[in-house]
């Protein structure tokens, strides 16, 4: 069905992707593209990103889904990150709408990727507490309570030997300090164990680049909890994101029928 093919866009640091989804199977109908972020990573100069995005996939539909890399709250960014300040209570659905001519819904970027892993992923199905840890340029967190999502965790943030987490164990971290992979897994291990006296999680997913990686530090981790990477790698922002913007819309579809 045509209202089932949603575009979905994972903004990130670096990079902003994009693809045209079918929300029924979590199925990607276009190739991935990816531009890169401009710099500064300002509200306008972003829009003008994703409008040119929308337009190179030749997407015809009127909703997007935009994973967003912040505290997202009513379509608006709450926190900025890894991104330009001027974010800071701007709203994303208004900016990159206006930009695109389509409806956009919004969410944390880290969010979005649990969701794809939860509804089309290897967490589909996992009773529990489920934690999905998304490794780039900083840490992000999504979790979820069987099945059902909590909003806006930023578990990257909670504080670590004196600084925010994903100033200690994140990717560019590992790249700043030019860590290996071993050293670089066993400072990521440490967080994992805060992560596991938090919140006694049942499973704990890995996404972002470092993800697919995992063999090269996995011998390292030794909280209890099981730890997988997530299957969906750097597609399961987008895929989750268009879910999520479909979900929204049917949503509202329902409540106009009342």
């Amino acid at each position: 069905m045509q209202e089932q093919q949603i575009l979905g866009i994972d903004v990130g640091a670096s990079g902003i992707k994009g693809a045209i989804i079918d929300v029924s199977t979590g199925e990607l109908l276009t190739e991935r593209l990816r531009l890169e972020t401009p710099k500064p990573a300002t509200p306008d100069s972003m829009a003008e990103t994703v409008a040119e995005l929308t337009k190179a996939l030749d997407y015809k539909g009127n909703l997007i889904g935009v994973g967003f890399p912040a505290i997202v709250k009513n379509g608006k960014a709450q926190t900025a990150a890894n991104i330009d300040p001027s974010w800071i209570g701007a709203d994303i659905e208004a900016s990159f709408g206006k930009s695109t001519g389509k409806k956009v819904v919004a969410l944390n970027d880290a969010d979005a990727a649990g969701l794809a892993c939860v509804k089309f992923g290897v967490g589909k199905g996992v009773k529990g507490t489920l934690i999905l840890i998304t490794i780039g340029s900083g840490l992000g967190s999504a979790l979820f309570t069987n099945g059902r999502l909590v909003h806006n965790t930023e578990f990257g943030h909670i504080h670590m030997n004196g600084m925010i987490a994903e100033h200690y164990a994140s990717s560019n971290t590992r790249k700043k300090e030019d860590l290996s992979w071993e050293e670089w897994g066993a400072r990521f291990n440490e967080y994992l164990h805060h992560i596991e006296r938090i919140l006694s999680p049942d499973l704990i997913l890995l996404g972002g680049g470092a993800s697919k990686k995992f063999e090269l530090y996995d011998e390292v981790i030794d909280v209890n909890t099981a730890v997988k990477p997530a299957e969906l790698k750097n597609t399961a922002g987008s895929i989750g994101a268009a879910y999520y913007a479909w979900k929204v819309a049917q949503k509202k579809k329902k409540k106009k029928k009342k």
